[in-house]
């Protein structure tokens, strides 16, 4: 259906939801939401479904979204809402979602001043020793061999001196399903400079993809599948809404 033949409550109520998550967001180049349902089936509170489109939404610890999109199937609203412009939901519903990150969005969440906060007087060993070390810069690459390439310098405070780690690691979903952790671990060169570091570079990317990162208010989601391509990961996600900001 088109929305030229949807209901003008339907595309009123779209308006409204578009208002709500462009509300929760940092930044966003467009979002767009289509309630789908005739005026009849809105005034007994039945939608055939709502999708949401979105593209450039910067979420929390400044990642950027390239792409999001969410589609349900019917949905319950409370028809008394409809009349103060709200989309409230009778019970929660299901739906299907996609998110879309680009290399570059996730090596500048990396290098956000929240990241590069935790990645201060880090306390490692180096050849058995303990020293304090600084990350100023990390770099993340999505390789097109379904891993990810991370490489960093370290700045021994005590001497000031450089030290590079660089490893690849394989993206797998966590046992809960909403988060991204990386796995089997190799080193450039086959050496392990420091453990702990490479400890602290493999928590920071958990954290960073961590799909409560990408949640709107009332959603939840849960990976299903994630596929990598040359600078792209994309997650299939399973999403559960108790609500639709509005």
């Amino acid at each position: 259906m088109t929305k030229d033949n949807r209901s003008l409550e339907g595309q009123a109520l779209s308006k409204v939801a578009e208002i709500g998550i462009k509300s929760q967001l940092d930044e966003v180049q467009e979002v767009e939401v289509d309630v789908d349902a005739q005026a009849l089936e809105l005034a007994q509170g039945k939608v055939d479904s709502v999708s949401i489109q979105s593209k450039g939404m910067v979420m929390e610890k400044d990642l950027r979204v390239e792409d999001m999109s969410l589609q349900t199937g019917n949905v319950s609203i409370n028809p008394l809402g409809i009349a103060f412009g709200k989309v409230e939901l009778t019970r929660p519903a299901d739906a299907s979602a996609q998110v879309v990150l680009l290399e570059q969005d996730i090596n500048r969440a990396f290098n956000s001043e929240y990241i590069r906060s935790k990645m201060q007087e880090l306390d490692v060993h180096l050849e058995g020793k303990p020293v304090k070390v600084d990350i100023p810069q990390v770099d993340f690459r999505l390789l097109d061999s379904e891993k990810v390439a991370l490489s960093a310098t370290m700045v021994i405070r005590e001497t000031g001196g450089n030290e590079p780690v660089a490893f690849t690691a394989k993206p797998e979903i966590d046992e809960g399903g909403q988060r991204v952790v990386l796995t089997q671990v190799e080193y450039q060169d086959g050496k392990n400079p420091s453990p702990e570091l490479t400890e602290a570079l493999l928590e920071r990317s958990a954290e960073l993809l961590d799909l409560r990162n990408f949640e709107l208010e009332g959603m939840t989601l849960k990976i299903q599948k994630l596929d990598i391509s040359e600078g792209k990961l994309l997650l299939q996600t399973a999403a559960h809404i108790e609500q639709f900001s509005s």
